[in-house]
């Protein structure tokens, strides 16, 4: 009976076991179950998602196509136009060249004017071509008074000697060449008071030396242009005078035009000794104080009253 007992006792038991097994293994299904169904709702969310982005990633890219095309024809536009703008630069350079050599042919024109054609047109007679660049090259002699002040030195000799040149250049011949500094200083003291021949080799002299050439300035173009009036003037001679400088350091502008009147007067005509033509270069026109705009007022007032030309450089070339 005992041996029964506990047969019927572990057969209990274990017919409990089971029972209880099915209970819990219904609850865990049960809540997996649940588990998985959020999951897939989430997947299926994220899923919805990542498809509009592909979307609007597709969108994006259609449109992107779309300016890369307007922006290819843009390009190719603009490529034509460069392509005409570079066509019509290489005219306009030739032009300018051609323009160039007919403004030298004029300078030689004008300065053939011999004596035997002054006696028949007169000393007022005038060639239309008078003017090259603005400047008038009827002139016969030439003078330049360069200011070699430290400042011109250090900040625009250089363009100054190519100055010196492409003035040069611009009287093919001429009877007689001087060069001294604004203080009245000759370049060549051997030649004081005297015009040097014009000669290829001369001019080449003049612009070495003038390459190291420094002598002291006070930076007031009076005494040079003084000078050279007083030294060289002729009535018989057409007489140009180039002031290279950069700022003026005087007292008084009235003071300087009224003594170069003095020296520099009128005939009966009304025509001045000689021309003064001006070239102020811009040292000081990133720094502009009130000596370069004197040194301009005064140059423009000089070139206006002397019968020449005021040209104001406004960067290095």
């Amino acid at each position: 009976m005992s041996f029964l007992d506990v047969i019927c006792c572990g057969f209990g038991a274990i017919i409990l076991l089971l029972m209880l097994s099915k209970s819990f293994e219904s609850q865990v299904t049960s809540i997996t179950s649940e588990k998985l169904q959020a999951q897939l709702q989430q997947r299926e969310q994220q899923l919805f998602e990542i498809r509009g982005e592909i979307e609007e990633l597709r969108r994006q890219i259609v449109e992107d196509d779309a300016d890369l095309s307007n922006l290819l024809l843009t390009l190719g536009d603009l490529q034509r136009q460069l392509t005409q703008v570079q066509g019509q630069f290489e005219d306009l350079a030739e032009a300018e060249a051609e323009v160039s050599t007919q403004k030298v042919e004029l300078a030689r024109a004008r300065q053939s004017l011999t004596d035997e054609m002054q006696r028949l047109l007169g000393l007022n007679f005038r060639r239309e071509s008078g003017l090259v660049g603005g400047i008038s090259v009827d002139s016969e002699y030439i003078i330049f008074v360069i200011d070699t002040s430290g400042s011109m030195q250090s900040a625009a000799w250089g363009q100054a000697v190519r100055k010196v040149q492409e003035t040069l250049s611009i009287y093919p011949q001429v009877k007689g060449i001087q060069v001294m500094n604004d203080m009245g200083d000759y370049m060549f003291p051997e030649y004081r008071r005297q015009w040097i021949q014009d000669s290829p080799s001369r001019r080449s002299n003049i612009i070495t030396r003038l390459r190291n050439w420094a002598p002291f300035s006070n930076s007031s173009p009076i005494e040079g242009i003084s000078a050279a009036i007083q030294d060289f003037y002729d009535p018989d001679k057409r007489i140009s005078i180039y002031v290279f400088g950069d700022d003026f350091t005087g007292n008084s502008i009235e003071e300087v035009v009224e003594a170069v009147d003095r020296v520099n007067v009128a005939d009966a005509t009304g025509r001045r000794l000689v021309r003064i033509h001006a070239v102020a270069f811009p040292v000081y026109l990133d720094q502009p104080n009130a000596r370069v705009f004197r040194f301009a007022a005064l140059m423009r007032e000089l070139a206006y009253r002397n019968d020449g030309t005021f040209v104001g450089l406004t960067e290095y070339q």
